[in-house]
């Protein structure tokens, strides 16, 4: 499971104008009508093509608990492209994305400071050209741990050091026991 990259998605999907389909047999349509064939949807489902196309036609309609999660996981990562687009566009270009967080944050700073981890809880507006970085590490296959390190650096950035209005000596931000993480556009 990949914390900020799922948390992303969400957030890209509350920007949706109507519900993606919840019952098997839409969902598989959909799917097959977004990539024009129904080969191509069983590999991506791990399931035979037969199968693909008996969900399709009809004759199937109930898929086992693991298919189904499958199923709807697809569904909403095509689901509105155009919507998606325009939400991610407005968040790199103009609004920015909010993250809110409960962590454990520390960081490293010069000696005679008080760097010590501790758990906090932030609900910061990131500007434009963080959310600019983190769609675009998370499109071209980034590690949760590469997207931490991108919304470390932007807390960093932007909360600790208030956009270069103070601790200018501070170096690095650690991110870890993160127990909440969501991602608002």
């Amino acid at each position: 499971m990949s914390l900020f990259g799922d948390s992303l998605d969400k957030a890209v999907q509350k920007s949706f104008t109507r519900p993606a389909p919840k019952s098997a047999g839409p969902q598989m349509r959909y799917l097959v009508k977004q990539l024009k064939n129904t080969k191509t949807v069983a590999g991506l489902l791990g399931i035979s093509q037969r199968q693909v196309e008996r969900y399709v036609a009809g004759q199937a309609k109930k898929p086992r608990p693991e298919l189904a999660a499958r199923l709807k996981t697809e569904v909403n990562k095509h689901w509105q492209p155009q919507i998606r687009a325009k939400a991610r566009k407005k968040a790199v270009t103009t609004d920015g994305i909010v993250i809110d967080t409960r962590a454990r944050i520390g960081y490293t700073a010069p000696i005679g400071t008080t760097d010590e981890d501790r758990l906090r809880h932030l609900t910061v507006a990131l500007p434009p050209q963080y959310a600019a970085r983190l769609f675009t590490a998370q499109e071209q296959g980034a590690s949760d741990q590469q997207l931490q390190e991108i919304a470390a650096e932007a807390l960093k950035e932007t909360y600790f050091q208030d956009d270069g209005r103070r601790a200018g000596q501070l170096e690095e931000v650690r991110f870890t026991d993160i127990e909440h993480l969501e991602f608002d556009l």
